[in-house]
């Protein structure tokens, strides 16, 4: 079973968001089958004021608070993975989920063991387990992998855990075009099925932040290539 495989899964802390208890029941059941510690809330001010978890699996049809509200919250001050979860699998919601923050967004109805693939995958680029454990350098931009931290000029920024992931990915090879199924293979481990558009939003987010466009350069239907603007 793929959970008794990952004994690095044993005893991560899940809090599951979710208001319909016949889906939410089974899943806890499962989880805890797994070895998660699943802590289950039914609405988004309980999911706001919970401690805070290892991974958050969010539903976004609460009843009190809109779920993409209840991620902006959570984004706004913790690092904390979060794998949106939802019968609303139209790309304008996928899209703007992606831009609040969100690591994974999963479509209903989902395979159980689809859920736990999501799960490992996230929790392994935000572990870092795939990253390489050096500082990256680019001008005055710097990536420190195992601190998952980014500097430009001296001053951090506010990333979240898988723009963090496509910055070094792309500090590993400044000057070199990553091409899009590299990008997809590295960040979601071959396992994403939502929009095509995700890298698009994230590299979007990152131009932003590094405050200027020219940064991260597009290759045409071939991919993205980091350089330093100066």
């Amino acid at each position: 079973m793929p959970g008794a495989e990952d004994t690095t899964m044993v005893g991560m802390r899940i809090l599951l968001v979710e208001d319909e208890h016949a889906i939410a029941e089974p899943l806890v059941e499962g989880l805890t089958r797994e070895g998660f510690e699943v802590t289950h809330v039914d609405n988004g001010a309980d999911a706001l004021a919970a401690p805070e978890p290892d991974l958050v699996l969010l539903d976004l049809r609460l009843p009190d608070i809109d779920g993409f509200d209840v991620a902006r919250e959570l984004r706004g001050r913790s690092r904390v993975p979060i794998i949106m979860i939802t019968a609303r699998g139209e790309e304008v919601d996928i899209v703007v989920g992606l831009e609040i923050g969100a690591d994974d967004y999963l479509v209903k109805p989902f395979g159980f063991r689809q859920l736990l693939a999501r799960i490992r995958a996230v929790s392994r680029r935000s572990d870092g387990a795939a990253a390489p454990a050096e500082t990256l350098v680019v001008g005055p931009l710097q990536v420190d992998v195992p601190a998952r931290l980014a500097r430009l000029d001296g001053r951090e920024l506010e990333l979240t855990p898988r723009e963090f992931e496509l910055l070094a990915l792309l500090a590993s090879r400044p000057g070199v075009v990553v091409e899009r199924e590299a990008i997809f293979r590295e960040l979601w481990g071959g396992e994403w099925y939502g929009s095509p558009k995700a890298i698009d939003v994230h590299v979007a987010a990152l131009r932003r932040k590094l405050g200027d466009p020219a940064w991260i350069e597009t290759s045409r239907s071939v991919g993205f290539r980091l350089r330093d603007p100066g």
